[in-house]
């Protein structure tokens, strides 16, 4: 069983944002112990025998740096006892700046990981107290700086807009910023206000009002002109790139490939199946470590789904979905599976054939919701 790829998640920070709504605890040094205790089960229940050779690692968080120097090397020894990461394309950590220290930086580097994702958000020191981030803008320069001289270069760093209270003028400051640095990769989202949030709380009492529709569509205007003119492709909806840096992990989702989904939290696609883990790091601990298979849910996909799958996630790609790739996966064409959609979103102009791919349009992607219902197909 070929697995590309393997997601780990460790959901320790020092500080949760007010708009995060991903699995993730105030540090804890003993419950993280048990937790790193309970996760080396959970990898060694997929992998038992001789290490597995996959092409990307992405260890995600919450923030795998929050861990302390002794959990850090524990964590990247056990990644290194069960997976070939000597043969890893792309093995990527996330970061918050600040975290990185000069050992932790050295550890990182000793055990082969060779991609950092950076948590920048915004380059205001002001709008990162608001939003519940604890590190300066100072700690991305020191860190990025600690990084390059450790010769890893690979850094991503992610970048938020329409943030309450930020104007165009402010994220154009950010992405001016961020651009001075010449990076390989960059990647932006706009705030979404999700459900057990701080920001979400504050929505429904009325005391934070989302940025205005207009003001969130020139950012990221503004955000695609800036990084063009800087010699970053967009090759995903919310992604940029240096030639040759797309983020290798992130194309094994878009591309609807198979993926490990290991820790509290986590999502796996398997052959034929979704998986989702427990959640609460309690009950996550005590599952993975009585069998190594702390799952809640496991969904059985169909060849219907995979394929509505395939045109959801791969139109999120710049280059769009290969219609070659289409047929050499289901031995059936894209047209006589997706006939009436394709033609319906090609007279609204929201999506074009080119050299055999099917592409959003520029409308297609500011309306891309009412492109991706247009491929559920009816039973």
């Amino acid at each position: 069983m070929n697995i590309p790829s393997a997601y780990i998640h460790i959901p320790f920070c020092q500080q949760i944002c007010h708009y995060c709504d991903f699995t993730k605890f105030f540090y804890n040094e003993r419950l993280a112990d048990e937790y790193l205790e309970a996760l080396e089960k959970e990898i060694h229940a997929y992998i038992p025998g001789e290490k597995a050779r996959v092409r990307t690692i992405f260890v995600g968080g919450g923030t795998p740096t929050a861990v302390n120097h002794k959990q850090l090397e524990k964590l990247l020894k056990m990644i290194d006892d069960h997976f070939d990461t000597a043969s890893c394309e792309e093995y990527t950590f996330e970061a918050n700046p600040g975290d990185l220290d000069l050992e932790k930086v050295r550890l990182l580097k000793a055990y082969g990981v060779n991609r950092i994702s950076l948590g920048v958000q915004v380059f205001d020191d002001e709008m990162l107290e608001k939003i519940g981030r604890v590190h300066k803008v100072k700690d991305v320069y020191t860190n990025i700086d600690r990084l390059v001289q450790a010769g890893l270069t690979n850094v991503s760093i992610d970048l938020m807009y329409a943030l309450p209270g930020q104007t165009v003028e402010d994220f154009e400051k950010t992405v001016d910023e961020a651009v001075q640095f010449g990076l390989p990769h960059y990647s932006s989202y706009s705030l979404q206000i999700e459900p057990k949030t701080i920001f979400y709380q504050r929505y429904k009492k009325g005391k934070l009002t989302k940025a205005p529709e207009e003001d969130e569509a020139q950012m990221y205007e503004l955000l695609q002109r800036k990084l063009a003119a800087a010699g970053a492709h967009q090759y995903e909806i919310s992604n940029f790139a240096l030639p040759g840096f797309e983020s290798k992990h992130n194309l094994t989702y878009w591309n609807n490939e198979y993926y490990y989904g290991i820790g509290a939290g986590a999502h796996g696609y398997m052959p034929g199946k979704r998986t989702i883990n427990i959640r609460p790091l309690p009950a996550y601990v005590k599952k993975a470590g009585e069998d190594g298979k702390p799952i809640l849910h496991e969904e059985p996909i169909t060849t219907k789904e995979e394929m509505e799958e395939e045109m959801f996630l791969g139109l999120r790609k710049t280059q769009g979905v290969s219609m070659e790739r289409f047929y050499k996966k289901y031995q059936k064409p894209m047209d006589n599976v997706f006939g009436d959609a394709l033609g319906t979103l090609k007279n609204r102009q929201l999506i074009q054939e080119n050299n055999g791919f099917i592409q959003l349009t520029p409308r297609g992607r500011i309306l891309g919701n009412e492109v991706f219902q247009e491929f559920l197909l009816d039973e």
